[in-house]
């Protein structure tokens, strides 16, 4: 049909064509009775808003078919452009046809004209993309995932497809899900499983490795795509397939990474209150209230800065009871990263220099041998939205740690040619789109931020 309804619309208003004959096709929403007419609420997906269709009873097919459309049922409507007296929209369509498409049966339709639990939309995840709120989510995400792009390409940076089979474990963690194929003899029994690649392979838990080998050939790159985590984090935060933004730049500290990662953060908060108005405005008033000021106060603040063992200290002083116990040289929580935020700082806040021992091995390691150049960034009402780190140059210290990690250099020796042969220092950081989801829609748990959200046990469509 070309233009979705809601951008052809607004070129027709933008023309002052009131009156002329438009089509559009959607989903019907409801529909009301009344006078020998029918009022069809019709959504193609494209906005918030319906579009109000008037279907008189003079129509062809008006008893037969428009007077049991339901919600659910799909239809193609022709009809002329007017003004609308209704409070709450600015024009309506005056069918001269109406098209059944596909029918949906009311008995059996799940989704009828009331608020639906997110508990229950999960159970109908091919369905829930024509609710109100997972509309809004499904449209965020994608001018979202828009203007990652944009930020990036703006820069001059290069987008890198890095692989998502891997035969390197960047966090260390053991947190892979493992490959392997399953082999069959000429009789037709399984021989058992088989390293396809010839070696241990998995999906990928980062693209970061491989972002770094183009960043020291092309300088500054970025990687946008899916990762996976095998650990079995069954809570609102947690997701085994998520979508990661990595960007990596070459001769770059972690001062530079800081600014680049929060401006950023800026931008695409900027973009998606601009280009989404209605939806954000949904979020803000169903979703969490305050929300779009809370986006702001990001937006308009100079992140605030300290260390980790400035956190700690600040931790240690606070006149709060933790669940977990604050010290130095443990990670930090997301009730002490919230704490931080929302109740010492008020602000955005980018904690570094964390313990060596708690950060995988490629981050650069301090002058105190004690910490190393890590950074995240915290913001109110999730905690850690954004980590990274200055990655470590020095071919002899990088050995050192890997070896301390338990970590096979030789299954690493590409990555330490990258400090054999013209090492410069370079730094990036990842952004885990869900989070930012999360983040930017209010969601309370993040596998409403996912088409099609796996967790441990969940794996629907």
């Amino acid at each position: 049909m070309g233009e979705n309804v809601q951008t052809r619309i607004k070129n027709l208003l933008a023309k002052k064509t009131v009156g002329s004959l438009v089509q559009v096709a959607g989903w019907i929403r409801t529909r009301r009775d009344t006078g020998g007419f029918s009022f069809l609420e019709v959504n193609d997906g494209s906005c918030l808003a319906n579009i109000q269709v008037i279907a008189d009873g003079s129509l062809a097919n008006y008893e037969a078919e428009i007077r049991k459309l339901s919600a659910g049922c799909s239809v193609m409507v022709e009809g002329t452009l007017q003004a609308s007296p209704a409070k709450g929209q600015d024009v309506e369509i005056l069918a001269a046809e109406v098209v059944v498409v596909g029918w949906a049966d009311p008995e059996h339709y799940p989704l009828q004209k009331k608020r639906h639990s997110f508990e229950f939309l999960r159970e109908i995840s091919h369905l829930r993309p024509r609710t109100n709120a997972l509309g809004a989510v499904a449209r965020v995400r994608s001018r979202m995932s828009y203007a990652v792009h944009t930020f990036f390409q703006e820069r001059g940076f290069c987008q890198v497809h890095t692989p998502i089979i891997t035969t390197s474990d960047c966090e260390g963690a053991g947190e892979m899900f493992q490959l392997t194929a399953m082999e069959t003899s000429l009789k037709g029994e399984e021989a058992g499983p088989q390293d396809f690649f010839g070696r241990k392979a998995g999906l990928t838990v980062s693209g970061q490795l491989q972002a770094e080998v183009y960043a020291l050939a092309l300088g500054n790159v970025y990687t946008f795509g899916p990762t996976f985590r095998a650990e079995n984090s069954n809570t609102s935060r947690h997701l085994a397939e998520f979508w990661m933004i990595e960007p990596e730049m070459a001769f770059c500290d972690l001062r530079g990474n800081m600014r680049i990662a929060e401006d950023l953060l800026k931008y695409l908060l900027n973009d998606v209150i601009t280009h989404c108005p209605d939806d954000m405005d949904l979020f803000d008033r169903f979703i969490e209230k305050g929300l779009l000021a809370k986006l702001r106060g990001v937006m308009e603040q100079d992140f605030a800065h300290i260390t980790y063992t400035e956190a700690v200290d600040r931790l240690l002083q606070a006149q709060k009871k933790f669940e977990f116990q604050v010290r130095w040289g443990v990670d930090l929580q997301s009730e002490h990263e919230r704490y931080l935020t929302e109740e010492v700082f008020l602000r955005p806040l980018i904690v570094t220099d964390y313990p060596a021992t708690i950060k995988p091995f490629y981050m650069r390691v301090n002058d105190d041998g004690r910490t190393v150049a890590a950074m995240d960034i915290l913001v109110p009402g999730i905690g850690e939205i954004i980590g990274g780190s200055q990655r470590e140059e020095r071919l002899d210290v990088l050995t050192a740690r890997m070896a301390t990690a338990g970590i096979n250099t030789a299954d690493y020796a590409w990555y330490l040619d990258l400090r054999r042969y013209g090492t410069v220092p370079h730094a990036g950081f990842g952004l885990g789109f869900e989070r930012l989801i999360q983040f930017v829609s209010g969601m309370a748990n993040i596998r409403e931020t996912i088409p099609f959200p796996r967790t441990p046990g969940f794996a629907p469509c």
